[in-house]
């Protein structure tokens, strides 16, 4: 799955996440939290391992947390890739 235009979903609010996604000749991925001293490895493994699932393989994501879970870190990536991405999401591979 490619990202061909830029997109968002979540908010700054507390206990949420921002991710924002634009195209990108290869993968990349930018992670920013509140609390990624005590949880930083728990988000980008959630982070990377939800893009894995979609097939992600190129496009810019950025993560910028402030406290979310890690249901809601996964549903924002992945409504910010759907948005962002030109193909239809298989619900099989979640």
């Amino acid at each position: 799955m490619r990202i061909v235009r830029a997109a968002v979903a979540g908010s700054l609010e507390s206990s949420d996440a921002l991710v924002k996604v634009a195209p990108n000749d290869e993968l990349e991925v930018d992670i920013q939290s509140t609390v990624m001293g005590q949880y930083g490895d728990a988000i980008t493994t959630v982070v990377n391992e939800t893009l894995e699932k979609l097939g992600v393989t190129e496009g810019f994501v950025s993560v910028d947390d402030k406290g979310a879970l890690d249901f809601a870190i996964r549903a924002r990536v992945q409504g910010a890739v759907f948005r962002g991405s030109d193909e239809q999401p298989d619900w099989s591979r979640l």
